[in-house]
């Protein structure tokens, strides 16, 4: 895959500036329980990812099948990040990959990752993105510049720690992730992506994606 392909995921989702927030505690961005797909957009690299509605442990998630493939699911939506800061979702992957360095252009495959990507209005090249990736060979909180370009970071939500296989729920504060990142407050929140890619690779990697939504800071939580 070109460089030019991969930050096009980055780059190419700013949509027109100037959508209203909601002044909601809880922004559902991916509403996969519900059967609810058709606010997602494919964007296609190096041939395509399988995405396909299935049900697993008693609900309907999202499945992704990548065989030597790169393609993702991208939504765009505005989020206020001081009113809901919080990404909560769910993932589970079958299997890591072996043999890539993902620090690497050429290794820059992930069984699962979930992109926040920031506008950066008319100064396009101020766009931004975190990519929490579950990792094949990072350790988990790991944090390292996209092998592509610099207004991207990565964060190993998940490592090669054995827990592939088994459902994982997360939650990031991406206010602060951004602040801490980028050293500058963010600019607002143009879309959410997913994506399972092994084109670099060329192996295969199997993953489901749980609901994804944005909430609110509560007293209950860490």
């Amino acid at each position: 895959m070109t460089v030019w392909l991969k930050i096009s995921l980055i780059t190419a989702l700013i949509p027109c500036s100037g959508l209203a927030f909601a002044e909601v505690d809880r922004i559902d961005v991916g509403n996969f329980s519900a059967g609810q797909l058709d606010r997602w957009n494919t964007k296609v690299f190096a041939g395509k990812t399988d995405y396909a509605l299935v049900p697993d442990d008693g609900r309907q998630v999202l499945m992704a099948d990548s065989r030597a493939s790169a393609s993702g699911l991208y939504r765009e939506i505005a989020i206020d990040l001081k009113q809901t800061p919080l990404l909560n979702w769910s993932w589970k992957v079958n299997n890591l990959l072996t043999g890539n360095n993902e620090r690497h252009k050429s290794g820059d495959d992930y069984p699962a990752r979930l992109y926040v990507v920031f506008s950066g209005g008319l100064r396009f090249w101020r766009t931004r993105a975190i990519n929490y990736v579950w990792s094949s060979n990072q350790p988990a909180g790991s944090e390292w510049p996209n092998a592509f370009t610099s207004n991207a970071r990565m964060i190993a939500i998940q490592g090669s720690g054995g827990l592939q296989g088994q459902w994982v729920s997360e939650q990031r504060d991406v206010l602060a992730d951004y602040r801490r990142l980028f050293g500058e407050e963010p600019g607002e929140i143009a879309a959410v992506a997913l994506m399972t890619d092994t084109d670099n690779t060329g192996l295969s990697a199997r993953a489901w994606y749980g609901d994804i939504w944005f909430s609110a800071v509560t007293e209950t939580d860490d």
